[in-house]
């Protein structure tokens, strides 16, 4: 797998680690953290330290694992360590983990001293084909996802395949919804080499080709003004129902079940409104409502989903919008939604 460059920055995949330690010794850094969880702590960090001589000055940050975490107390016990470990502007931050890590970690380093350095090592599939390509970071606030952040790109990106062996099959099948998403918003090709693998072993070759998809979207729309709102397909239904769930569920969807439900919806919307055929749109729900287990979305549910998709930051003046799809492979940008549309597609989910 070639580096494929990003924005100023470079997405490593072949030996990536040991690119990862030359990287850290090469940028001749004052001090170097890493920001982990009780699960990569076990699980990856010794595959990190492993590529290191033991010369290099590392501290440790830990925080809970989970999307609960994403909020900003927990970034301010990150700012407070930075601040104990005496980090200065020439420091970096190795954000090693999931979307959550890579998400907070970024929004944590851009914001300390007016920013920081930092790197993403992503250890899911979640966050290596999605959360830590783009240069966005960010954290969630009153239960709203991601709502706080910035757009700072970072200094590199580390994949390594062999992070994948440590996850379970849901976490695997959570990553693979976004992977979908890249082929249903732009790629027909790409979609038809997903739905005719085994998905729940992802090859380094389809995940380099969604990296691929995400990275040429992002280098031409960095700030999310255009093309790059194309990436929100399912995410505006998926996020409320993402929101919902972790709320009120002992067992909370993942981030990847979330959007697959809300891509099911938002074809259904596409097919209402912007002329995805009939076809396309039950070849969507096959493929999908094979991988991934139904939901049990009660109507009585609709009305705060919809309250949820309100807050969303991708509104404009008030009014919910959608990323549809035209076909599968090409979407449609900036399609105000109804509440009445939106509960009518919750129904349509509800009824397969």
């Amino acid at each position: 797998m070639k580096t494929i460059q990003s924005d100023n920055y470079p997405i490593y995949f072949e030996n990536s680690l040991t690119e990862l330690a030359k990287f850290v010794k090469e940028g001749k850094y004052s001090r170097s953290f890493i920001l982990t969880d009780e699960h990569t702590a076990v699980h990856c960090l010794p595959l990190v330290q492993a590529q290191f001589d033991g010369d290099e000055n590392f501290d440790i940050i830990e925080v809970n694992a989970g999307e609960e975490s994403k909020t900003i107390d927990f970034c301010i016990g990150i700012w407070k360590m930075l601040i104990d470990f005496e980090a200065d502007r020439k420091s970096l931050l190795i954000n090693l983990g999931g979307g959550v890590i890579t998400d907070m970690g970024g929004f944590a380093a851009s914001t300390f001293k007016r920013g920081i350095d930092f790197v993403h090592v992503p250890t899911t599939l979640l966050s290596q084909v999605d959360a830590s390509v783009g240069g966005k970071t960010g954290i969630d606030l009153d239960n709203i996802k991601n709502i706080i952040g910035t757009f700072t790109q970072p200094k590199a990106v580390f994949i390594d395949a062999a992070f994948l062996n440590t996850l379970p099959a849901r976490q695997i099948l959570s990553g693979t919804a976004e992977m979908l998403k890249h082929g249903l918003i732009t790629d027909a090709a790409y979609w038809d080499a997903l739905k005719n693998s085994d998905l729940s072993k992802p090859t380094d070759e389809l995940i380099h080709w969604s990296v691929e998809i995400k990275n040429k979207v992002v280098i031409e729309d960095p700030t999310e003004k255009g093309i790059r709102k194309a990436l929100n397909f399912g995410h505006t239904v998926g996020h409320a129902v993402e929101t919902n769930s972790l709320v009120n569920d002992k067992h909370p969807l993942t981030h990847g079940e979330a959007i697959a439900l809300g891509m099911i919806c938002e074809a259904y919307l596409s097919h209402k409104k912007t002329g995805l055929s009939n076809g396309e749109l039950a070849e969507i729900v096959k493929v999908i409502g094979d991988l991934y287990p139904k939901y049990n979305l009660a109507e009585t549910n609709f009305e705060t989903l919809c309250s949820i998709m309100l807050k969303d930051k991708k509104n404009q003046n008030g009014k919910i919008n959608c990323t549809l799809l035209t076909s599968i492979g090409q979407c449609s940008l900036d399609n105000i939604c109804t509440d009445a549309e939106l509960c009518e597609s919750l129904s349509y989910y509800a009824s397969l």
